[in-house]
């Protein structure tokens, strides 16, 4: 598991835009997001198209896809900026190499407002490709490569989209900073130092004359799935002593 201590809610998020550089004038034209609280997906999500008042470089258009004609009927930035602060606020924004998105945002937020806040002023922000960087130095770390790494399904993907990005990062994040929080996943399934103490010093016997458990076999389906899971493991790790146990399904 990853030593660094992440906030209970943390926003996974992209952007698409009209080309490379904000100085020269390129703007957002999508926002993807999508929440995790306590290391799980909740569900929640926030995903704009943005009129940016301007025309798309080609060379951006063949990236994302995204055309001029499409945008001319969205909202514009400062139309979506109330609702876009109110979901990435007080969380810790994921983002795959963040200097160009928040570069972005914060030139979107000085063209509302010169004194107008930075992302910084509204989130902390973890890069992933800088912490891909130091975890697989000397190793491609782009978005397709860490998917391939961590065997992350991203065979959807013909073309960015802020929010599919955001959701295929979400779970490289994961995986590449230890996977969830509990196999139960169970979000109160908490306890304190003092509690998991207590509860592993006391020796509970079940009765002798108890019911046989009723045995539950894996189906083919959850069968394939575990074993994707450990592949994932083993790439990260090196290696997966699970591996080297078989299952069976009905």
């Amino acid at each position: 598991m990853d030593n660094r201590t992440f906030t209970n809610r943390i926003v996974v998020l992209d952007t698409e835009t009209t080309g490379l550089n904000p100085q020269e004038g390129h703007r957002i034209i999508e926002i993807g997001c999508v929440e995790l609280v306590n290391r799980r997906l909740t569900g929640n999500r926030f995903h704009v198209y943005i009129n940016p008042e301007r025309m798309i470089d080609e060379g951006a258009m063949a990236v994302h896809g995204i055309s001029n004609e499409f945008l001319q009927d969205k909202a514009r930035f400062k139309d979506v900026f109330d609702d876009f602060i109110a979901f990435i606020n007080g969380a810790e924004l994921v983002i795959h190499n963040a200097p160009f998105d928040v570069g972005f945002l914060n030139r979107e937020f000085t063209l509302l407002n010169s004194h107008q806040k930075t992302v910084a002023d509204y989130s902390a922000v973890f890069d992933t490709l800088a912490y891909a960087k130091k975890k697989h130095p000397g190793q491609r770390n782009s978005l397709d490569a860490l998917c391939k790494r961590y065997g992350v399904d991203n065979s959807h993907r013909d073309l960015h989209g802020a929010l599919l990005d955001a959701e295929i990062l979400a779970d490289v994040f994961l995986l590449m900073t230890g996977g969830q929080s509990s196999l139960l996943d169970d979000p109160q399934a908490t306890q304190t130092d003092a509690e998991a103490a207590s509860h592993n010093s006391t020796v509970k016997r079940l009765a002798g004359n108890r019911p046989a458990l009723k045995v539950i076999q894996c189906s083919a389906e959850e069968v394939a799935a575990h074993q994707m899971r450990l592949e994932a493991i083993e790439k990260q790790a090196g290696v997966c002593l699970w591996n080297q146990t078989s299952f069976s399904a009905n």
